[in-house]
Parts: C-alpha cells; sequence; structure tokens
C-alpha cells in the first residue's frame, strides 16, 4: 500500500527537523534533531562510577552527544537532498519520455531502473529508526516502506504484462510528486529554513495523490490477478517436504482488501494533521 501515515511536523528548525527521517504510498509521509538523536544514541551517565572518573565522562558526554547529533543531522540532510535529487530526475525522465513519445506504453521501462534504486535505497529509513536517529517506530516505517517494496519488486517488476497498464502510470506520478515534496520538506526542515509553500504543498497535495496513488496501486494489483492465477507465481502447492502451501493470488486478495480499513483511518488522520499544521487546530485524538 505505501506508506501512510506520520507524525506531523508542528514547527520549523530543530524541531521540524525531528521528522526527517522515514516517510509516507499513500503518500507516505513519515517523518531528529541534533538533540533528539544524541539523546536515543547515548544514555545519561547513572553516577554508579566514583571519583575522577565519572567526572572526567560526565564533561566528555555532552561533547559525544553533540558530535553524535551534528553526525546524524549531517548523514540525515544528505539522505534527504539525495531522495529529493533522485524523484526529480524521475520526474522529469517521465515528462521527457511522454513529450517525445506521447504514450504512457513503455514508460515504467524507461524509468524502472531509476524508480527501483531509490525506492529501494529508502530501506534506509528503517536503519534510522532501529539505530535510533530518527525517533518513529520501526514497525510502522518498516510497513510503510516495505509496501512500497512490495508493489515496486513483487508486482510491477515480476508480473511484466502489466507494466503498460494507465494505473501504473497513475502511481508513479502519485508517488514522484508525493516524494518530492516529502523530501524537500525534511531536508529544508533540517537546514531550519522550510519556505511556506513546501509546508503548504506537503499539507495539500495528498489530498489528491494520496487517493490516486491507492486507486494506481489496487488497480495495478487488480490487472495482475489473471496472470498470477494462470501461472500460480510465487505460490507453493502441496505435497512437499515442508507440508506449507502458499497461494499468492489470494494474498494479492487479501492485500487489496487491506485498503479498505486502513486508507480512510489514515486518511482522515492526515487531514487532522492539516488542520493542526496548517490552521492551528488543537486535536485531541482518543486512545483506542
Amino acid at each position: 500500500m505505501g506508506r501512510l501515515t506520520e507524525v506531523a511536523a508542528l514547527g520549523s528548525g530543530a524541531r521540524a527537523a525531528r521528522w526527517a527521517g522515514s516517510p509516507p504510498t499513500l503518500l507516505l509521509l513519515s517523518p531528529t534533531s541534533p538533540g533528539c538523536a544524541a539523546t536515543m544514541a547515548s544514555s545519561d551517565e547513572d553516577g554508579t562510577n566514583g571519583g575522577a572518573s565519572e567526572a572526567g565522562e560526565d564533561r566528555e558526554a555532552p561533547g559525544k552527544r553533540r558530535r553524535l547529533g551534528l553526525l546524524a543531522t549531517a548523514w540525515l540532510t544528505f539522505y534527504n537532498i539525495a531522495m529529493t535529487a533522485g524523484w526529480l530526475v524521475l520526474a522529469i525522465a517521465m515528462v521527457r519520455f511522454y513529450m517525445e513519445k506521447g504514450t504512457h506504453r513503455g514508460l515504467y521501462k524507461s524509468v524502472q531502473k531509476t524508480l527501483k534504486f531509490f525506492q529501494t535505497f529508502a530501506l534506509l529509513e528503517i536503519v534510522h529508526c532501529l539505530i535510533g536517529i530518527v525517533p518513529t517506530s520501526v514497525l510502522v516505517t518498516g510497513v510503510q516502506v516495505s509496501s512500497r517494496i512490495f508493489m515496486v519488486w513483487l508486482i510491477t517488476h515480476s508480473i511484466k504484462p502489466i507494466q503498460n497498464e494507465e494505473s501504473v502510470v497513475l502511481f508513479l506520478v502519485a508517488w514522484t510528486v508525493t516524494e518530492i515534496t516529502r523530501y524537500s520538506f525534511y531536508t529544508f526542515s533540517l537546514l531550519d529554513h522550510l519556505p511556506y509553500f513546501i509546508k503548504w504543498a506537503r499539507y495539500n497535495f495528498f489530498i489528491i495523490l494520496y487517493p490516486v496513488g491507492v486507486a494506481g496501486e489496487l488497480l495495478t494489483i487488480y490487472a495482475a490477478l489473471p496472470y498470477v492465477k494462470k501461472t500460480g507465481m510465487f505460490s507453493i502447492r502441496l505435497p512437499n517436504k515442508y507440508n506449507i502451501s502458499f497461494d499468492y493470488y489470494y494474498f494479492l486478495l487479501i492485500t487489496m482488501a487491506s485498503y479498505i480499513p486502513l486508507f480512510p483511518q489514515l486518511y482522515f488522520h492526515m487531514l487532522r494533521q492539516r488542520r493542526k499544521v496548517l490552521h492551528g487546530e488543537v486535536i485531541v485524538e482518543k486512545d483506542d
């Protein structure tokens, strides 16, 4: 499905930088300030060491935390700049292809290497959570990133007959605009210079792009069903020595059905975050 959730950036500068990691297909907006990164990566001294040794460690710890915070911020800034540039390259390639060919047929094949590289590179966002430089749930980020990987590698790449479907263009366009906006938002936040237009785009474009991206993904999976059922690809049949079975066709049906309860929840969550960030509304969300 895509990265559907995020913690909204409620301020600029160091506070906004806190969300500079994992992202959002449905758009996937996912959310470190140097202090936050340092705090997660280095625990405070517990006072169990005595004498001069403890005093020396107390003097060194703040410096280490600052260096770690600066290193994390520098890496995240580089990462988000690189991802912004990568998706911009993809967008330019898509526009150029359509202007030259006048058709969407062959579009995916022409941009697939760039798409696969940068979407797979996003696996680093899980690593960012694991090592603590981005205070986001590893599970949530993992689901968001893996859903995109699933669409790229296990659907569009693996099932070549669907690569010229119009639905592929739908999610490609939605993903591309989304990611350019998202990663540029993170970059400017980390640099403490967030233009209002980027912030506005971040919390308005999704209103159209989320449904378009979801529609493209669902229609692409639907188009893949006949081929998957006919070929039995990625399925495991009985009998076998492991005595297990797996039907990829029914797995895809379950995946499509999962969009029904998940998309509305996440979409309306983003609408609430939009009101909070752009209009300053205080939103009190009930715990389930």
